[in-house]
């Protein structure tokens, strides 16, 4: 979706509201746990990425990691390399979003626990499903901005 170069965050950014046509509210880095259909069958888990909000929704953006032996295989022409892996919830499916931060300083000694962002939405079908991400720890107007 967007080029690999070296170039400004806000650029970046900028970039990619005009390629959505959608203005960014929020973002912040995450990981990527549970409840996106197309990812567990893939099993694609614990992955790292982007979580925007956006005036159109929710994306998620990981981003992929290029090692030497990723370069080696596309070379030999086996394969292509690590694909971006995204996904998008738009507004009208969101039903709700919760950013949960662990307040208990001893057990937050034992074991850090980064806030776990919970967005609860409706499928194609109408069911509702729930996708859990965990965030970093200066992301708590991504849950208010997919709320409004």
């Amino acid at each position: 979706m967007f080029k690999r170069k070296e170039e400004n965050p806000d650029s970046f950014w900028q970039e990619f509201e005009e390629k959505t046509g959608q203005k960014v509210l929020a973002r912040s880095i995450g990981q990527y746990i549970y409840g996106w259909e197309d990812f567990d069958d893939r099993g694609w888990k614990d992955i790292w990425g982007l979580l925007i909000a956006t005036s159109g929704g929710f994306h998620f953006h990981h981003f992929p990691q290029y090692s030497w032996i990723d370069s080696m295989v596309s070379l030999t022409g086996r394969g292509s390399g690590p694909k971006e892996k995204t996904f998008f919830i738009p507004n009208e499916k969101i039903i709700s979003a919760q950013l949960n931060i662990e307040k208990s300083w001893w057990k937050n000694i034992i074991r850090i626990t980064p806030p776990k962002l919970i967005i609860n939405y409706r499928d194609e079908a109408g069911n509702e499903c729930k996708v859990l991400l965990e965030a970093e720890f200066k992301s708590d107007d991504l849950a208010e901005a997919l709320n409004r």
